[in-house]
């Protein structure tokens, strides 16, 4: 096992330098420069020159990969052209909003896709089962973005029950007020979640149903749903819970859609922000830190297989 983790990390760095330099390589791709976007297109070629050797772009382009790579395993991805704070900083702000609002989603969709996979597999073929698919179908086929105005108009217009604006209430220092904040972002995410947790999980317990090990459970005569809860969803669980690391990954990385619907402080809608003002520096960090948090969540996916199922060989 120790052996396995070590190999894994080592499989880590290749990958991260990859990704490193096709973030880095985003700024050779600007049209005009990525100085001459962030200046405008009034900027003199004076103003120009002194932007680029202000940000070490007129060295070779070998000595500005490995410097700000450099800068990066430190965590110094340089300031925010905008605000002139460390990018860092920046992330580091907005992180604790968007893992509050990945957790709670993520909850909320395993609490709703869970039961509604296990009841259509045990019914299959039946009114319930269909249902349940066509439920599932619908989640899915909502866009995101529809989904939140729809709550907005909703919740926040018409019932005024909620905030239309989301911001970040920790949940352990008002756990109600956090809540309210979360609701709709939270939903709007759990719901679409649910439905690609639900399809998934019960095409694997589908397909477990059918095993030896479950006829021979039924020939001993254990009831349907002892046979469903403690031996066919636990052998069903590794496809899941691999939909399940890369859902809440995507959701950690920022759920950039939804967070734009509710102005939820989130990563997600940094990005957006220093897309729309032409800050590279801080597009580049936020790219560079949802990359680092997609491969340390695979790693402790494949970590958690083990104690899922021994029958793996590393």
């Amino acid at each position: 096992m120790i052996s396995f983790v070590l190999r894994r990390l080592v499989q880590m760095i290749p990958v991260i330098l990859i990704g490193s330099l096709l973030i880095w390589a985003m700024l050779l791709g600007v049209p005009g420069g990525p100085v001459a976007a962030m200046l405008g297109e009034n900027a003199s070629a004076e103003q120009i020159l002194a932007k680029e050797i202000e940000l070490g772009l007129d060295q070779p382009i070998l000595i500005q990969y490995f410097h700000w790579l450099m800068g990066a395993l430190r965590g110094d991805f340089g300031l925010s052209v905008y605000s002139k704070v460390p990018v860092m900083e920046l992330i580091l702000g907005r992180l604790p909003a968007t893992a509050q609002l990945a957790f709670v989603a993520m909850t909320l969709s395993v609490l709703i896709g869970i039961p509604i996979a296990v009841l259509s597999a045990m019914n299959p073929g039946s009114k319930v089962d269909r249902i349940l698919s066509g439920w599932s179908a619908l989640a899915l086929g909502i866009p995101t973005f529809w989904m939140g105005i729809l709550l907005i108009l909703l919740f926040a217009v018409n019932l005024r029950w909620l905030p239309s604006a989301s911001q970040f209430i920790p949940i352990w220092v008002d756990p109600i007020g956090a809540l309210r904040s979360l609701a709709m972002p939270a939903v709007t995410l759990g719901l679409y979640v649910s439905g690609v947790l639900a399809r998934f999980l019960r095409a694997s317990l589908i397909t477990e149903m059918r095993s030896d090990y479950v006829r021979t459970a039924r020939s001993k005569g254990l009831p349907e749903s002892r046979i469903m809860l403690g031996h066919i969803l636990p052998n069903a669980l590794l496809p899941f819970i691999t939909i399940v690391a890369l859902m809440l990954a995507g959701f950690l990385g920022g759920a950039v859609v939804t967070e734009s619907v509710f102005t939820y402080p989130g990563i997600g809608r940094l990005l957006v922000s220093a897309i729309e003002t032409r800050d590279y520096p801080l597009v580049q960090g936020c790219i560079m830190i949802i990359l680092v948090l997609f491969v340390v969540v695979n790693l402790l996916v494949d970590i958690l297989y083990a104690y899922i199922d021994p029958r793996i060989e590393y």
